[in-house]
């Protein structure tokens, strides 16, 4: 199976490059199953980012494992995902497995059925490694994976938890602590803020439409969501407005000048400087900060999973899963792929080389695992903690892109004297229509 005990020591070890071979060179994998579709060729389409670079690099042994050959292709983001829709909305795509940006594209491939169900390929002892099951995966990645009735139709591959980096020296010379709720948050925030000093205590994105994930952190804490059970915008609700209300006094009174044109490259820029007190974002955006050639605050900072709201701890997640093509003759080995793609042997070496973090909890929680990973020990335990609050950061429509340059206008117009209520209001009865027109087509 995909978890045999040499191979993962080798791996976990740090020993990459002996990839899936056994002491004695044969596969470490080895089981009669795996070669059922052995002489079948593949053709994949990846998105071209480091989980793209990591599957093409080791790609000869799953081809070694299974017998089946493997043409990939990586693509840059937004030119895969038109590429995607196009070949896909044809009908005869000339791929069999695709790489999908679940927060973008969710709901457009559900909607038009392009992925198969690959349920019964996971209930299926001659398909399925006993280790792989649903209840591996956090939350979030089985709610982007499954479709309302419930069928996966996909395996979720890479995920971005939002955390909060903090700088312990700035927290230490004012006394303070991680804050552990929202009251608390705001409350480090503006003690850490002294602009006579250049310091101040949060930085988030404030640009149009790369705000509104950290909008979404504090509206999820606040109990809110963005859409109801009948797909009715929630966005004008108590709950938004209280989200963009802390987003607002946070960006105002405890952030940098120019806050309003930052987007997570700004905010990565000040806190690498040593002078700002917290960061929320992705947890992607960690090495830099580890990194002795471009930061100032190397072991000095700190993972946290995101504090709790008044109504709940929500981590706002997003992420990318990897699927086989409804239209595609070869579903099985299609599937084989997918499922080697997400194994734990590939989720260590994603996850130690810094290219993602899987969605499997089982990786995230294994010792030796953690114990190969270059990024300090708080890191992971942020990733860890933040799998088991995880929550969509962005509603699942199609879209997705309009979502976020409406509301994100209006949440950038809250940080030049904007009142919140005022502006989410505007902003969701100008999404409105956009939305009942996508559900429409």
């Amino acid at each position: 199976m995909f978890d045999n005990g040499i191979s993962r020591r080798t791996v976990l070890k740090g020993s990459l490059a002996a990839g899936a071979l056994g002491l004695a060179g044969t596969p470490a994998f080895a089981d009669p199953q795996w070669k059922k579709f052995a002489g079948t060729k593949l053709e994949v389409n990846l998105i071209k980012s480091p989980r793209g670079d990591v599957l093409e690099k080791y790609a000869k042994e799953f081809t070694d494992l299974t017998g089946i050959e493997v043409a990939s292709e990586q693509i840059p983001e937004q030119q895969q995902r038109q590429k995607a829709v196009i070949e896909l909305t044809s009908g005869k795509p000339s791929f069999d497995v695709v790489h999908l940006s679940y927060h973008v594209q969710k709901r457009q491939f559900e909607k038009a059925g392009w992925l198969a169900d690959l349920t019964p390929f996971m209930k299926n002892p001659d398909l399925t490694a006993p280790d792989l099951t649903e209840a591996d995966f956090s939350s979030a990645g089985l709610l982007y994976a499954k479709d309302q009735k419930g069928a996966m139709r996909s395996l979720p591959f890479s995920v971005d938890y939002w955390i909060v980096y903090w700088n312990k020296d700035l927290f230490e010379k004012k006394g303070l602590s991680y804050p552990t709720n929202f009251e608390e948050m705001v409350k480090a925030a503006e003690a850490l803020t002294n602009p006579s000093d250049g310091t101040y205590g949060f930085v988030a994105r404030g640009l149009r439409n790369a705000n509104v994930p950290v909008w979404a952190s504090f509206l999820l804490g606040y109990g809110g969501d963005f859409l109801d059970a009948n797909g009715n915008l929630l966005t004008d609700k108590p709950e938004a407005i209280e989200g963009a209300k802390l987003y607002q006094r946070l960006l105002t009174k405890a952030a940098p000048p120019g806050v309003a044109g930052f987007n997570w490259s700004e905010c990565q820029s000040a806190f690498l400087q040593g002078k700002v007190g917290m960061w929320l974002d992705g947890v992607g955006f960690a090495p830099p900060l580890e990194d002795p050639t471009r930061s100032r605050i190397v072991g000095k900072v700190g993972y946290g999973v995101m504090p709790t709201g008044p109504k709940a701890q929500a981590s706002a997640t997003f992420g990318d899963g990897i699927g086989v093509a409804a239209a595609s003759t070869k579903k099985e080995a299609a599937y084989l792929y997918c499922q080697w793609a997400v194994s734990k042997l590939m989720g260590a070496r994603l996850l130690q080389a810094g290219g993602g973090v899987p969605f499997r909890n089982s990786i995230l929680n294994d010792k030796e695992v953690r114990a190969g990973v270059k990024m300090p020990a708080a890191w992971v335990e942020a990733v860890a903690g933040s799998a088991k609050v995880s929550r969509l950061g962005l509603p699942v429509v199609i879209p997705v892109t309009e979502f976020r340059d409406i509301i994100g206008t209006a949440l950038t117009s809250t940080l030049s004297g904007g009142d919140p209520a005022t502006e989410l209001k505007k902003a969701t009865e100008q999404f409105k229509p956009v939305l009942e027109r996508s559900e429409r087509s």
